[in-house]
C-alpha cells in the first residue's frame, strides 16, 4: 500500500528510510515501555522531581549544541579534505561550553529555588548529575559526520545497543528498588555509553579521533553561522519543556502526571524527523532544477505528515483516559485528559519539522529563530495564565497553542506565506477534498 504524499519521492529512498525507521521503532519502543516501568515504580511525586529536573536541565543544554549540526554535515560534504579541522573544532567548542554550562545551571535552580528547597535537597544533586549528560552529549558530532557520508545505519546500530543496555540498567534499579538520585545517574549513563559507541563505530570505521584538530578561524565561522541556531535551539526547548518547569511551582505530583502523559505524546516525534531526513536531498535537488516540483514536493510531504499525524491525534482524543488507564491503573490520575488535548500538538510538530527544512534551504534562519522565540513566549505566559487555575491541563492547551503558533507563523510573513497556505490546507485535507470533488463531478 502506497501512502499519500509519497508520489514524486525516490521509493528506493523510502524504502531504505522504513527499513532504517524499523531500527528506530525498535529502541523508541524500549526506551517508551521502560519509561511506563519508571514512572510506575517512581510514583507521580518522584516522577515529577526526575521530569523537572530534566527539563531544566535540558533548556540550558540547548546552548552547548551551539546549533552546530546541520553547518557540520554542510562543511564536511563542501570540504571533505578538513573533514579533521571540521569535527575537532566542533567537539572542543561544545565540549567547553558544556563544561561551563554545568556549574552555571546548578547555580540558576539554586538561585531562583532557594526559597522552597533546603541545603542539600536531593534535588540539587539529580541537576547536577543531570548537567553532565550535555557533556557526553558533545560526541554526537560523530553522528553528524556518519550523516554527511549518508551512512546513518552505523549510528542506529549503536543507539539501539545503548538502547538495550540502558534498558538492563534501569529494570535493575526498578528491582533493587533504588532511589530517584540513580535514576538521574543512568540518564546520564545514557549519554556516556552512547558516546562510547560512537567512539567506537567512529575507529571501526577505519577513523580516529587522533587525528582531529582544532582552528580558531574555523571556529568564529562556525559560530557566526550557527548563532541564529543556537538561540533558536534554546527557545525550542522553551517552548517544549518549560511547562514542566513551571508546574513544579505547583506541584512536584503534578509535574509527574503531566510528564506520563507528554512522553506518551511525544515518543513519536522521532517520525516526522525521520521522513523529513529522507526526503529532504530529493527535496534540495528539485529547487536547483525544477521549482514547481521543488514546490509540489512539499506540498506532498505537508501531505504525507497529515495523513500520519491527524488520525492517531483523533484516536488518542477519545482514547486518552483508557490509556492513561491501561498502562498506570489509576497511579496518575488525570494524565488522559492532559494527553486527549497534548496529543494535537504533534500535529503541529509534523508540520513544523518539514518547514523548518524548508527555511533552512531558503536561508531563512532569522525566521526560523522568529517562529520559534514566539512558540516560546506563547507558551510561557499562557503557562503563566492557565497552570494556577488548571495545573497541568492547562499546561497542556498552552503547549498546543504554543506549537500552532510556531507552525503557522510563516503566514505572517510575505516571503514565507505560501508555505503557510501550502501547510493550511494540508492541514484542512484540502488535497483530498479536492480528488473526492473531482471523483464525484465524473
Amino acid at each position: 500500500m502506497k501512502l499519500p504524499g509519497l508520489k514524486g519521492f525516490d521509493e528506493e529512498a523510502f524504502n531504505k528510510y522504513f527499513k532504517n525507521t524499523g531500527w528506530l521503532m525498535f529502541g523508541k519502543i524500549l526506551s517508551m515501555v521502560i519509561g511506563f516501568v519508571i514512572a510506575i515504580y517512581l510514583r507521580p511525586s518522584s516522577f515529577g522531581e526526575l521530569s523537572f529536573a530534566d527539563a531544566f536541565t535540558t533548556i540550558i543544554a540547548a546552548v552547548g549544541a551551539l546549533g552546530l549540526d546541520t553547518f557540520i554535515i554542510r562543511e564536511i560534504i563542501n570540504e571533505p579534505h578538513q573533514k579533521d579541522e571540521i569535527l575537532g573544532t566542533s567537539l572542543f567548542m561544545r565540549l567547553g561550553v558544556t563544561a561551563f554550562l554545568i556549574p552555571v545551571t546548578v547555580g540558576i535552580y539554586l538561585l531562583f529555588h532557594h526559597y522552597s528547597e533546603k541545603p542539600g535537597d536531593p534535588l540539587t544533586w539529580v541537576i547536577l548529575i543531570l548537567s553532565f549528560a550535555a557533556f557526553f552529549k558533545s560526541f554526537n558530532v560523530i553522528d553528524s559526520y556518519f550523516q554527511s557520508q549518508v551512512a546513518s545505519k552505523y549510528v542506529v546500530k549503536v543507539q539501539n545497543v545503548c538502547v538495550v543496555l540502558s534498558a538492563v540498567v534501569k529494570v535493575l534499579l526498578v528491582v533493587f528498588k533504588m532511589p530517584l538520585i540513580y535514576f538521574a545517574a543512568s540518564l546520564t549513563f545514557d549519554s556516556a555509553s552512547l558516546a562510547v559507541g560512537l567512539i567506537y563505530m567512529y575507529h571501526q570505521r577505519g577513523q580516529s579521533l587522533f587525528t582531529w584538530t582544532f582552528s580558531h578561524t574555523r571556529a568564529v565561522k562556525l559560530l557566526k553561522q550557527s548563532f541564529p541556531l543556537i538561540l533558536s535551539a534554546v527557545m525550542v526547548s522553551i517552548y517544549m519543556k518549560i511547562d514542566q518547569v513551571m508546574l513544579k511551582s505547583y506541584s512536584s505530583t503534578e509535574v509527574g502526571i503531566y510528564s506520563a502523559a507528554a512522553k506518551i505524546s511525544e515518543a513519536w516525534y522521532f517520525i516526522p524527523v525521520a521522513i523529513v531526513t529522507s526526503v529532504f536531498p530529493a527535496i534540495i535537488h528539485a529547487r536547483k532544477t525544477d521549482l514547481e516540483r521543488y514546490t509540489k514536493r512539499l506540498k506532498n510531504l505537508y501531505d504525507l505528515l497529515i495523513f500520519i499525524s491527524l488520525p492517531v491525534a483523533l484516536a488518542v482524543t477519545f482514547l486518552g483516559p483508557a490509556i492513561i488507564q491501561f498502562l498506570y491503573r489509576n497511579t496518575y490520575d488525570g494524565a488522559g485528559q492532559m494527553l486527549s488535548i497534548h496529543i494535537w500538538s504533534g500535529v503541529f510538530v509534523f508540520l513544523g519539522s518539514a518547514s523548518s527544512q524548508y527555511l533552512l534551504a531558503e536561508g531563512f534562519t532569522i525566521i526560523s529563530f522568529q517562529r520559534t522565540a514566539l512558540g516560546a513566549m506563547v507558551n510561557i505566559l499562557l503557562n503563566l495564565w492557565l497552570i494556577p487555575e488548571y495545573g497541568g491541563v492547562g499546561a497542556s492547551i498552552a503547549t498546543l497553542i504554543a506549537c500552532a503558533s510556531s507552525a503557522f507563523y510563516l503566514l505572517f510573513i510575505p516571503k514565507t506565506r505560501q508555505q503557510g497556505i501550502m501547510m493550511l490546507k494540508s492541514l484542512f485535507l484540502f488535497t483530498v477534498f479536492q480528488k473526492i470533488f473531482k471523483r464525484l463531478s465524473v
